[in-house]
């Protein structure tokens, strides 16, 4: 009973946010048994997917830290709210995967395919995501301190969607991440964080960068080719190496 009233409360922790939606870590302890333990192997985690069959398999709210997950297909598997710090899913296919609201501190996604997934809320400050596709993904994440080089995020959607921000200003942010070579061909970035990041030849063409903030953010060598609102960018004059970018 005492275990189902914590996840219960560490559920509600995550729902009932203020302004400050994303700062979600405040107040919790991310050394204690629910962030850092997984509650199944491997092997309980692949036969759970094999079970399920044609219908998604469901690992919402799992404590799924740790694990070795590396390469499995965990195509539209559902893991909202599951705890996957430090968790290894190099080369996983996570293609149309829920995780919202998720955890995946300092996890590992190299490779991975998470095209088309859904990640809303989710916390992934310092994971990394080198070579990873979320192109056509939904993506309003905490990838603070994240690697995502030569990743692709083409078409995807980054950007607050100012219809809906019960929660507070829900967007991608990606304060001091490394986004070198990234393709963010045509994605959607408005009022995205992008606070220090490097972009070193990031190919940003058709981006949408409203409200978007660049302030101390790295753009030498990066293509801009008919972005979308960049004169509406916060902080561009601000920004690193702009003499050096790429613009025609």
């Amino acid at each position: 009973m005492r275990r189902i009233l914590a996840n219960a409360v560490f559920g509600l922790g995550l729902l009932c946010v203020s302004a400050t939606a994303q700062d979600m870590m405040r107040g919790v302890d991310l050394s204690s048994p629910d962030m850092v333990t997984a509650e199944m192997t491997r092997a309980e985690l692949e036969a759970a997917v094999v079970a399920a069959g044609a219908t998604p398999a469901d690992f919402t709210g799992k404590r799924l830290s740790n694990l070795d997950l590396s390469g499995l297909d965990l195509s539209r598997a559902i893991f909202r709210s599951a705890r996957l710090n430090k968790t290894r899913l190099a080369g996983a296919n996570l293609e149309h995967a829920v995780l919202d609201q998720a955890w995946l501190l300092d996890s590992d996604l190299t490779g991975a395919n998470l095209k088309g997934a859904n990640l809303f809320a989710s916390q992934m400050a310092h994971a990394h995501l080198d070579g990873a596709d979320l192109s056509n993904s939904r993506v309003a994440a905490d990838l603070t301190g994240a690697s995502l080089v030569g990743a692709s995020i083409a078409d995807a959607k980054l950007g607050a969607d100012m219809r809906n921000q019960s929660m507070g200003l829900m967007r991608a942010v990606f304060k001091s991440a490394n986004l070198e070579g990234v393709n963010a061909r045509g994605a959607d970035l408005s009022r995205v964080d992008l606070e220090f990041a490097s972009l070193k030849g990031a190919d940003l063409t058709g981006v949408t960068l409203t409200g978007t903030d660049f302030e101390g953010a790295d753009l030498a060598s990066a293509k801009l080719v008919a972005p979308i609102g960049l004169d509406q960018a916060k902080n561009f004059d601000k920004a690193k190496n702009r003499d050096r970018l790429i613009q025609n």
